[in-house]
């Protein structure tokens, strides 16, 4: 950990919570462990040193088969300030796929979170609107996972009316135009 001068600060303020560090293709990486992981964050985001303010994206990756724990989350972080970056991964176990949400650090978590949750289905604990955010309510599974059937077929659903959305307006004033345009034929 010593060797890596930028990580030095991060290793004081999280202490045993770093489980590595490294760099990999000019970015910092950081290895956390899953407790106390919003705590971790917050601490990441508002002391003046490191204040990686802004979470830029959230993903997961599934090592099914290749490595325990199977899943691992990618968090990235910038630094406006100081224009650094900082990937954090945090190993997230198969037998219990829940974190702590991220939304009350950062409002835009919720949509990077609901993401992850839809395709690889680790939960966010403490989020505050955690559905499906890609596919439709009925969809069985997550499929980004490795095990994901690429044959399964899904259920089908009846076509569903959204009041006041563009295609429901469009529809309607097509509709419209075919009954005036009938009407005026017979």
């Amino acid at each position: 950990m010593s060797e890596i001068p930028n990580f030095d600060f991060i290793k004081e303020r999280l202490g045993a919570k770093v489980i590595a560090a490294t760099q990999a293709q000019g970015d910092d990486v950081v290895l956390l462990d899953v407790a106390g992981l919003r705590e971790s964050f917050r601490i990441l985001k508002e002391e003046p040193q490191p204040g990686f303010n802004f979470l830029s994206d959230i993903t997961a990756v599934d090592y099914w088969k290749k490595k325990e724990p199977r899943f691992e989350l990618v968090y990235q972080l910038v630094s406006l300030t100081e224009k650094r970056r900082l990937r954090v991964r945090v190993p997230v176990a198969e037998s219990e796929p829940a974190v702590e949400s991220l939304t009350p650090l950062w409002p835009g978590a919720n949509f990077l979170e609901r993401e992850v949750w839809d395709l690889f289905g680790i939960s966010f604990t403490g989020h505050p609107d955690l559905r499906r955010v890609l596919l439709y309510d009925e969809f069985q599974g997550h499929p980004l996972r490795k095990d994901y059937p690429v044959n399964l077929w899904q259920p089908r659903v009846p076509e569903r009316q959204v009041e006041g959305t563009f295609v429901d307006e469009r529809s309607r004033n097509k509709l419209m135009r075919l009954k005036h345009s009938l009407a005026q034929k017979s």
